[in-house]
């Protein structure tokens, strides 16, 4: 496949080129060659004149619950800040189904992969009705999107102390046999892989210090990656100060929770000694604004994080938590939220596209994605500069106006080098016929 003749293309990589007029050659499934469109061959299976559009590395997200989509905007969770909210929907996601979960995948991939995502973690932690992790995988394979399933857990019910009603929660050997099963299942550790499994307890107030200490155990037998909640807002600090007599940051230290291989979503109320900890180990963290800002959870020192060399990449959170789920939405939230915070200078444009990008792989433990140069994966993603949104701006700093302006629906995306969007419209899956089957099983979830 030739991709060539972009207005700009913005390359991510070591240099940080963006070159006018430029294309990228990709054969199976791997980038061969980056440059501008006449240095490039000029015979391909397919070629993609890409005049009038800006192409760049495609988007990756950290952080997500996708069946949540079922549950938008649901009254009752409207105006309520974490553990109210979590209160409240905890019931209504006990009637999950695989079915749901399923559609509500396809359905959350859908409006990703529209956004400029390619590649997504999911964090899914509750397992109802025969509910399994391999819905989603099942999903992702269908829709075509590089894909890091998260077997998330709850153990510990309101009766021990935890947040979550008692029906919702699992046995701990139960969870950790079938965590070893999805490994050793579908895990593919080679490079350029399209699937990927992490050990993802949800959160220290829903699951025990065994569950935590045995999970991390567990991960690093096989080589995989570690992911939860963590300092979230006041109340989640105040829990652990109460619970653990610690804060966030050292009660994930004191489990074997940091390091290169953990990634901890939000960390809004990250301290300056969580910063350093963070840092000197390697630990990541997903960047949430849009749900931080929902849940009225405060504001990450995202700033402080990066000056101190933490790993951040963004995550758009829970569809229910969001409400949305638009990756370059994201990177526009993450720039904005971080000049109410700190000041002008806080986060620019390109800043917050090299979260989106290069930040989410490295947070993900991947350095075949986030970037457009010879040996990485064909995860490419174009929007067209004569936008509405993008008049005006698309004439003085093109790049610049995909962050600043609202935010575009992509019109190519090619995932592991397959056109999976073309002309705005996404090939792998009927979207008109997901989202009617999406709505019947969100009205049947909501009536109980």
């Amino acid at each position: 496949m030739l991709l060539r003749n972009a207005d700009m293309l913005v390359t991510m990589d070591a240099s940080r080129r963006e070159i006018a007029g430029g294309g990228v050659f990709i054969r199976d499934g791997v980038i061969e060659a980056v440059g501008s469109s006449e240095a490039l061959p000029q015979e391909a299976d397919e070629v993609i004149d890409l005049a009038g559009h800006v192409l760049m590395p495609g988007l990756i997200n950290t952080h997500h619950h996708m069946y949540q989509s079922l549950t938008r905007a649901v009254p009752a969770a409207q105006d309520a800040e974490l553990f109210d909210w979590l209160s409240a929907l905890y019931p209504i996601w006990a009637g999950l189904t695989p079915e749901m979960i399923r559609v509500s995948t396809l359905t959350a991939m859908a409006e990703l992969i529209l956004s400029g995502c390619t590649t997504s973690s999911d964090h899914l932690y509750i397992y109802p009705n025969g509910c399994r992790l391999d819905d989603s995988i099942e999903a992702a394979r269908q829709i075509g999107m590089r894909f890091t399933a998260s077997r998330g857990s709850m153990s510990v019910g309101r009766s021990r102390g935890g947040l979550p009603p008692d029906r919702v929660v699992e046995d701990e050997e139960a969870i950790l046999r079938d965590t070893r099963r999805l490994i050793e299942t579908y895990h593919d550790a080679t490079r350029y892989s399209m699937l990927h499994v992490a050990v993802a307890p949800c959160s220290p107030f829903s699951v025990s210090r065994d569950l935590m200490r045995e999970s991390a155990v567990l991960a690093r037998s096989y080589g995989v990656r570690l992911h939860t909640h963590l300092a979230e807002n006041v109340k989640d600090v105040s829990y652990s100060r109460e619970q653990f007599g610690m804060t966030p940051a050292e009660y994930a230290e004191s489990l074997g929770w940091t390091g290169a291989d953990v990634w901890h979503a939000h960390c809004v109320q990250l301290d300056t000694a969580g910063i350093a900890l963070f840092a000197r180990t390697g630990t990541g963290v997903a960047h949430c604004p849009c749900s931080n800002m929902r849940l009225a959870s405060g504001i990450a020192p995202i700033p402080a994080m990066h000056a101190a060399g933490v790993p951040v990449g963004l995550g758009v959170d829970g569809c229910a938590s969001n409400d949305g789920a638009h990756m370059l939405g994201e990177a526009r939230q993450a720039m904005l939220l971080a000049r109410v915070g700190f000041g002008p200078a806080a986060m620019s444009a390109r800043q917050a596209l090299e979260l989106a990008t290069l930040g989410g792989a490295r947070v993900l433990g991947r350095d075949d994605i986030g970037a457009l140069a010879p040996g990485m994966s064909a995860d490419c993603v174009a929007f067209r500069l004569d936008d509405v949104s993008l008049a005006g701006g698309a004439v003085h700093d093109p790049v610049a106006a995909l962050v600043f302006g609202t935010p575009p629906r992509v019109q190519l995306s090619v995932i592991n080098g397959k056109a999976v969007v073309r002309d705005g419209e996404l090939q792998t899956v009927e979207l008109p016929a997901v989202l009617r089957q999406h709505d019947v099983l969100a009205r049947q979830l909501a009536a109980g």
